[in-house]
């Protein structure tokens, strides 16, 4: 990897560590970003992680805009060699899969869609090689996700499968936005996973919802008074298919105050997991299963 640096105007510089995402380019990201923060650079005035990249905005009345640049280049090295390992949780995410909401806005806009003859399952499924929807849908929540990034929409994680690269699910996005998406959607754009936490606009394909609300604003939600956004970089998702039964409990206990997301503490091994990557999802299920 070659970190690349570019200025955006007198006040931001780009640093991109990678040109596409995987763990180790996360990890460095993760490292530099927070020795820049964590150095006090007098003008900094804002850091914004990205999956293999971030943007640090400065006041070029304090700090010329070449001198940050060279601040920033002092902790290359040392990021790098930087242990890749990250104190993190678990959390169990329930989706109902093929549920009428995501049907009913897909169906509206097949215009747009690669394949307008179908739904977003089925055309998934076929182009990751999978005989039905129930084989993709299986692949896509047997094993955990990564999150890499919490950003562009507020609230909204970006999710990477902890899986080989030849094995992870890819699904280009829509050929053209759709206007609409249902809060809560579960769905995959490229190799991302993501959870829409607020409607509106979108291209991403859509597999099913959660009824879990991670973005509250107000902050009336028991499980985010600390804080309105649920996910961080660095916490790992694991699927739940539910019913609508279950849909319906879940959401009624979220608004009743009784609801508590399953969740676990772990910590993350890069060098662990890349040695066997199945022996360390299994490890993560138990840390789960524990909790």
């Amino acid at each position: 990897m070659k970190t690349r640096y570019s200025y955006g105007g007198d006040e931001h510089i780009y640093v991109e560590i990678d040109d596409e995402m995987s763990l180790d380019a996360f990890f460095i990201c993760l490292s530099l970003s927070n020795l820049v923060r964590e150095a006090n650079i007098p003008g900094v005035t804002e850091i914004l992680p990205a999956n293999a990249s971030f943007e640090v905005r400065f006041d070029p009345d304090v700090i010329a805009p070449e001198a940050m640049m060279e601040k920033i280049k002092e902790f290359e090295h040392q990021a790098k060699a930087q242990e890749k390992r990250l104190d993190t949780r678990i959390i169990e995410i329930p989706v109902y899969f093929q549920d009428p909401w995501t049907h009913e806005t897909l169906m509206r806009f097949r215009e747009r869609h690669q394949d307008p003859s179908g739904t977003d399952l089925e055309y998934a499924a076929r182009i990751n090689g999978y005989d039905t929807v129930e084989a993709f849908i299986e692949a896509y929540h047997s094993q955990p996700w990564f999150v890499s990034m919490v950003g562009f929409v507020a609230g909204l994680p970006f999710l990477y499968q902890l899986v080989d690269r030849d094995k992870q699910i890819e699904v280009p996005k829509y050929l053209r936005p759709r206007t609409d998406t249902p809060r809560h959607t579960v769905g995959i754009g490229g190799c991302f996973g993501c959870i829409y936490s607020v409607r509106g606009a979108g291209g991403y394909q859509m597999f099913g919802i959660t009824p879990m609300t991670i973005f509250d604003p107000d902050q009336k939600v028991s499980y985010l008074k600390d804080f309105m956004v649920f996910f961080k970089p660095g916490d790992i998702v694991k699927w739940k298919p539910i019913d609508r039964e279950e849909f319906d409990r879940i959401t009624k206990a979220i608004e009743d105050g009784t609801y508590k997301p399953r969740i676990a503490e772990v910590a993350f091994d890069l060098d662990a997991f890349n040695n066997d990557m199945t022996g360390f999802n299994a490890k993560l299920m138990e840390a789960l299963n524990d909790a």
